[in-house]
């Protein structure tokens, strides 16, 4: 790591933490309610969907933290867990994979953010039309020449973006409890019997892309964790932000549960936060949660430009990307990295904008994006507790606590891959495939062959097959994106 990049290390765990909770902190707070409702799953089913969600989460978040530990070389986060575990090809892909994560995210909060604006703005339409198209273009430009100024300066100022936001959030979980809107009896009412008639089991798979959608980000800290005081720091604000957002998000859960049931749940626009406040207090409820939605998602935009920026640097350093994404301005901010991302982020929003794209549709694609680097970071942790590395080494945990984590971590990464579907792997071997132009110029630049193992070879090509086929399930309408 040169001077400079040291000179930067100057993050404690609070902003960290408050960075990764504003990351993770977006739209999925505002909506968890109705689309756990939407997807089938019963009361039973979105309890255990937690659960499940709240064991393999942590146990990844672990993953993380011990990582961060074990192996505090690696600062650029999950890009670098794929590439020392699996090979070069493996991690580009994981950090290619959670760039375009990143990037899609941003199709989610704009849908979301203007379909809210639009309840006070008429000009808006329904937050899909033309004027919405051409504010939100704005927001990820300006966004963008903010983080030109300085990506720590710009981490910093997240902290009062993060406390902002959260204060509608906290209201409103207040209202529902002082009012005495909770029903056990209405909490209790069909408390295993899935609106769509799916088994327990079924309901708990529907529920992994609302749950992993509200978490993700929440490795942000890792990611940044080349700008933390020391690499162990991101580790302990990875977990203080998930444990703050885990508790907030079962709360609202069981709240929501008790005020309607799963049928009415489910008929409630986005955000159904909203319309479960409205049941309670009247028409000012939903008003209030629209404000948190605002809030909340032009803070999510601006941290988004941090971790796209950043997404893109950290690989690029570590010689995964092209180095054109390295070069700094004098205030120390990655320039091409910046406006590359900007780029993505405003040809998205034109894709968005000619396919009337849902947010639901977007914040699927986005989960379904980063499932593959959590996997790969879930397995690499494992590899470590398996091959020993971890021994001897301060922070790294008890032998049992030590395979705990590892088991849990990969265990629940490749659960997150097999609940994807089918569907969604036809769509990320179309995101995937072009990114490995990127690999081949990286590749090229340090005078490298393109793989340096025939299993590698063997992939892209596998990948790439794949694409092809996936781009004509789409042309026949088999495949669908939004």
């Amino acid at each position: 790591m040169d001077n400079n990049n040291n000179n930067q290390r100057t993050l404690g765990v609070f902003p960290l933490m408050m960075f990764a909770v504003g990351v993770t902190l977006a739209s999925g707070v505002f909506s968890l309610s109705g689309d756990f409702a939407a997807s089938g799953a019963s009361t039973a089913g979105t309890l255990l969907g937690w659960l499940v969600c709240g064991i393999g989460m942590f146990g990844l978040c672990m993953a993380f933290f011990k990582l961060s530990v074990v192996k505090k070389e690696l600062t650029s986060g999950l890009a670098a867990y794929g590439r020392v575990g699996f090979g070069e090809y493996i991690g580009f892909n994981v950090a290619w994979g959670y760039w375009i994560s990143a990037i899609l995210a941003i199709g989610a909060f704009v849908s979301l953010l203007f379909a809210s604006l639009s309840h006070f703005f008429s000009f808006l339409g329904e937050g899909t039309n033309l004027a919405s198209f051409l504010i939100a273009s704005a927001m990820v430009w300006i966004f963008a020449c903010v983080v030109l100024q300085g990506v720590n300066e710009s981490i910093i100022i997240n902290v009062f973006v993060v406390l902002a936001k959260a204060i509608p959030i906290v209201v409103a979980v207040f209202a529902i409890i002082l009012t005495g809107a909770f029903s056990g009896e209405v909490f209790m009412d069909h408390f295993t019997e899935g609106i769509d008639g799916q088994t327990l089991f079924q309901q708990i798979k529907s529920t992994t892309f609302v749950t992993a959608w509200t978490f993700v980000g929440i490795e942000a800290a890792v990611v940044v964790s080349g700008r933390g005081k020391t690499t162990k720091i991101s580790g302990q604000a990875t977990i203080g932000a998930f444990l703050t957002l885990f508790t907030l998000y079962v709360i609202i859960s069981v709240l929501s549960m008790g005020v309607m049931t799963n049928a009415e749940l489910a008929e409630l626009d986005t955000p159904s936060l909203g319309g479960v406040l409205g049941a309670v207090v009247g028409d000012w409820g939903i008003k209030l949660v629209d404000i948190g939605v605002i809030v909340s998602l032009v803070g999510a935009l601006f941290t988004y430009a941090i971790l796209n920026t950043d997404g893109c640097y950290g690989p690029a350093d570590q010689g995964m990307f092209p180095a054109v994404f390295t070069k700094k301005n004098k205030k120390g901010a990655p320039t091409w990295s910046v406006i590359a991302a900007a780029l993505l982020s405003q040809a998205l929003l034109v894709v968005m904008f000619l396919n009337d794209a849902s947010f639901q549709a977007c914040y699927a694609l986005s989960t379904a994006g980063i499932m593959v680097p959590y996997a790969v970071s879930g397995l690499y942790y494992l590899k470590v507790v398996i091959k020993g590395e971890d021994k001897g080494i301060e922070g790294a945990g008890s032998n049992f606590t030590r395979w705990l984590f590892a088991i849990i971590g990969a265990v629940y990464g490749v659960w997150l891959l097999y609940s994807v579907g089918w569907v969604y792997w036809m769509i990320l071997a179309i995101l995937y495939t072009p990114g490995c132009i990127f690999h081949f110029i990286a590749r090229k630049e340090q005078g490298k062959k393109p793989f340096d193992k025939t299993w590698e070879y063997v992939l892209f090509v596998a990948l790439v097959v794949l694409c092809i086929v996936a781009i004509v399930l789409t042309a026949q309408g088999k495949v669908a994106w939004f």
